[in-house]
């Protein structure tokens, strides 16, 4: 079982979604929280909101630049000694078919899905290793194993995650390190990230969706999936022949096509990746730092 209270925490993405709502939740359970997002002023709202509640310590960060990411783990780790939970969730999602892609929206989704968070844990890892019980959590997606139109190019970035992920989980076990790993692979969340969704099966609430996440930390839960039948995903793809799956999914439920209509958030286009990746991040609250993608 894994106990927040006492423990430093730290999440990527924290400063508005379920990287904000899971940010209260620890916090409430007595933990230190520390927060990177690359929108300051979410990050600084965040902050300022949070630390009612406890000890926050945000740090703008841009996760798909591994200078910036380097710079910033080695500040937590000098001030504060490390950490005991790490949980990979900042994220970005482009809505288009692939040949509609630019090389830059490729780049930054897989940089910021996939790439960040092993860098991300790479730099943590080792010290973690040596702490009595640590757990990293990485937020994957349902995408990460149900293949999707418009969703290609994120869904590539959630299997390397989610493989990736579960790898880790069953490396610190061979090791003998008591470093538990969960993957998270829920639906669409009702945060903005997905507006214009439109599904027959229910988009989920952030809230509820932070809380299970919470929940599943700490009873070291390996696989947190949302809605249940999510769980059965690769059951029914080994069970059933292609065409069968793809009618199911894509006609019966529809899944295929719950992205025709997908807006995303208008502010926060990959479009200004190039440009604002380029911004710097300074440390942590009260710096500069560039705007969150995700």
């Amino acid at each position: 079982m894994t106990k927040f209270k006492g423990k430093t925490v730290l999440i990527t993405g924290g400063g508005s979604g379920i990287g904000k709502s899971m940010g209260k939740l620890v916090l409430e359970k007595g933990a230190r929280l520390i927060i990177w997002d690359i929108d300051r002023e979410n990050l600084e709202n965040t902050r300022m909101e949070l630390e009612t509640l406890g000890e926050v310590i945000s740090y703008p960060v841009d996760v798909s630049k591994i200078d910036e990411v380097r710079k910033n783990a080695g500040l937590v780790k000098e001030t504060y000694g490390g950490i005991d939970v790490l949980i990979n969730n900042a994220g970005i999602i482009v809505g288009k078919f692939f040949n509609e892609h630019s090389t830059a929206e490729i780049d930054s989704t897989m940089d910021i899905n996939a790439t960040a968070p092993m860098h991300i844990t790479s730099i943590f890892l080792e010290d973690m290793m040596k702490r009595e019980a640590a757990h990293i959590c990485n937020i994957a997606s349902s995408a990460g194993f149900l293949s999707n139109p418009r969703m290609s190019v994120y869904a590539a970035s959630k299997w390397a995650l989610l493989g990736w992920s579960d790898s880790l989980r069953l490396e610190m076990k061979q090791l003998g390190k008591n470093v538990n790993v969960s993957t998270v692979t829920p639906f669409y969340i009702n945060t903005g990230m997905f507006a214009g969704v439109r599904s027959i099966i229910p988009v989920l609430d952030q809230e509820k969706v932070a809380n299970k996440i919470i929940k599943g930390i700490e009873k070291d839960r390996i696989i947190i999936s949302m809605p249940w039948s999510m769980r059965f995903v690769r059951f029914f793809q080994g069970l059933f022949p292609i065409w069968f799956f793809d009618w199911f999914v894509g006609k019966v439920l529809g899944v295929y096509h719950t992205m025709d209509h997908f807006e995303g958030r208008k502010d926060q286009k990959v479009k200004n990746y190039e440009y604002e990746r380029n911004q710097p991040g300074e440390g942590p609250a009260g710096s500069q730092g560039s705007k969150r993608i995700f």
